[in-house]
């Protein structure tokens, strides 16, 4: 009987582990579809903005590379220009969205990005009522 009982235990232990690891894949897909959303998201609020404050092509790149992170250096590596120009590019950048730095740069989308996620989730709470 004892073994019996261990049997059943280790047969239901692996089913509902089974099940488990089953849900945590969907979440886990689910999670990564919303990530890929916000990441498009994103792309598509920088572009706006980049056209609304009317960027040259190369001051998009440079917006670009500096909303991902990379230093004065890195991105004239990146363009194959000096940092003298990467450095003009970014202060006609931040007189066009009116901003005093890369910092207030970045916030400025996140905090766009937020506003926009709050109003989808807002409208999303109103077709559930």
């Amino acid at each position: 009987m004892l073994e019996i009982g261990a049997a059943l235990g280790l047969v239901l232990g692996s089913v509902l582990g089974g099940v488990a690891l089953f849900r945590s894949q969907i979440r886990t897909r689910r999670i990564e579809d919303q990530l890929r959303a916000a990441s498009g998201a994103f792309a598509d609020l920088l572009e706006e903005r980049f056209l609304d404050w009317g960027l040259t092509p190369a001051e998009r790149d440079v917006a670009w590379f500096a909303v991902k992170g990379m230093s004065t250096q890195e991105i004239a590596g990146l363009r194959n220009t000096s940092e003298g120009t990467v450095k003009a590019q970014s202060n006609a950048i931040y007189r066009k969205a009116g901003v005093s730095g890369r910092y207030q740069l970045l916030s400025s989308f996140v905090d766009e990005l937020m506003a926009e996620a709050s109003v989808i989730s807002d409208a999303r709470g109103d077709k559930e009522k």
